[in-house]
């Protein structure tokens, strides 16, 4: 007997029905395997196992194909080095030496690409991964980083997004009321966890 029938009539044992019902469909929908589809912009790569000649078991040849199994895989990241190289070509008309502009860096005379730093700082501020364990990780995965460097970098592309938080500032500074609180939030330090406020 459901718990919303004891002593209880109208509504309110109907919408206990409902839950109940909502809540063993889910169950159901558990205990017998029902997963979710892989999601569909994943690009898929097709392995054709050889087929048997014969069953396993009679050794009969009327064999029929069946469905295909998938299962999700994982790439890992790949670290490369980008050369650019800017050749010098001299003149024989008039001796000037002419060379290709140099390539836009996110930062000035950065070393990082586009991509690593928005990998940092996207690990840093987004993920809660301080910087020394992304260091460890790096180590691991055969590129060593020391942590005043990623440090470094850190600050170079919160200076190459200034432009953009001095225009979320002035748009927030634009309202009539602005709301705030003294919110702590815990700070990584040497040996210790220091008391940050925002």
């Amino acid at each position: 007997m459901p718990l919303g029938a004891r002593g209880h009539s109208g509504g309110g044992a109907r919408q206990y029905d409902v839950a109940t019902s909502l809540i063993y469909k889910w169950r159901r929908t558990v205990t017998t395997g029902a997963r979710q589809p892989f999601p569909e912009h994943l690009p898929r790569e097709r392995v054709v196992e050889r087929a048997p000649a014969a069953c396993h078991c009679c050794g009969g040849h009327r064999l029929r194909k069946l469905v295909r199994i998938s299962a999700l895989e994982v790439v890992p990241r790949q670290w490369k080095v980008i050369q650019h190289v800017r050749e010098k070509f001299t003149c024989r008309d008039c001796e000037t030496i002419s060379q290709a502009p140099a390539p836009f860096h996110a930062t000035p005379r950065g070393w990082a690409g586009p991509g690593l730093l928005a990998m940092i700082l996207f690990e840093k501020f987004d993920q809660h991964q301080p910087l020394n364990r992304q260091a460890e990780r790096y180590a691991r995965e055969g590129v060593p980083l020391g942590l005043s460097t990623l440090a470094d970098q850190v600050g170079a592309g919160a200076a190459a997004l200034m432009p953009l938080f001095k225009r979320l500032e002035a748009h927030v500074l634009a309202a009539s009321r602005l709301h705030g609180d003294d919110t702590t939030v815990p700070v990584l330090a040497k040996g210790k966890t220091d008391t940050g406020r925002l």
